[in-house]
């Protein structure tokens, strides 16, 4: 199915066409669990271009891998790592470590990691977050523009990692901002939902001009999707990466 995938994307940039990347939004999750082990194993055999996954600081200073910041009104960030991982996700999987989902990211070099990096409660745990990922990949020798993807809601986030990793794709995801703002700070791409394209449909072409990437999420209505497409969107973030693959092929 990879390598299907891999020729219908080949075949629509020989014709011409932009193929668009498909990003799992918190692994390809389906029938298992958001942020787990597994969902990103199955968004890495299906063929995604991208996986992406959220990631918070603890009160001991581990980052995790989940989505919300409390666990059972437990907050992740006021939580010690041995208390958050006495929880477990849908499939049986305890909440995982960053240093545990780079093991599985390791494993396919064609799947980027998507690495979402929540905003916390002061600049200095934001500080202390982005020190803790960048170590974490480079130990896991994915510190690598190729293997690695940065996104956040967190502005400050976005401009340290823009200053730090100059060489890296850095996308901003609130949607409050204009391209032409997003570029003068150094950040070199958006990542907004698609609604806010969809309000300002000028803001990819405006986006591409100033040499950023746009990826627009999360994606999952036949609708929307093909109108992403329309819009020229270099990547979709979905819930749906069968049906984004199918309406791309022509299939759907």
């Amino acid at each position: 199915m990879k390598k299907l995938f891999a020729l219908i994307t080949l075949l629509a940039t020989l014709n011409g066409a932009q193929a668009q990347d498909i990003v799992a939004h918190r692994g390809y999750w389906k029938d298992n669990a958001q942020n787990s082990i597994a969902s990103l194993q199955k968004a890495q055999a299906f063929g995604c271009w991208g996986s992406e996954f959220d990631l918070h600081l603890t009160a001991d200073n581990c980052v995790v891998v989940n989505h919300d910041r409390e666990i059972k009104k437990n907050d992740i960030q006021k939580s010690t790592l041995e208390k958050i991982r006495s929880f477990t996700l849908k499939n049986g999987e305890p909440v995982p470590t960053l240093e545990e989902y780079l093991e599985q990211g390791k494993k396919d070099e064609n799947c980027v990691l998507v690495l979402e990096l929540k905003p916390h409660y002061s600049l200095e745990r934001e500080n202390l977050l982005i020190d803790k990922c960048l170590q974490a990949l480079k130990d896991a020798d994915l510190l690598n523009p190729h293997r690695a993807v940065f996104i956040s809601f967190s502005y400050h986030i976005c401009k340290e990692l823009a200053k730090k990793l100059p060489d890296f794709t850095v996308q901003y995801l609130e949607g409050d901002k204009a391209p032409v703002e997003v570029k003068a700070d150094g950040i070199n791409g958006i990542d907004y939902h698609f609604s806010k394209f969809q309000k300002h449909p000028e803001w990819v072409q405006e986006a591409k001009e100033l040499g950023m990437s746009v990826n627009a999420w999360t994606v999952d209505k036949p609708k929307d999707i093909r109108e992403m497409i329309a819009l020229g969107v270099e990547q979709i973030t979905t819930n749906e990466p069968e049906l984004v693959r199918d309406i791309i092929s022509g299939k759907k």
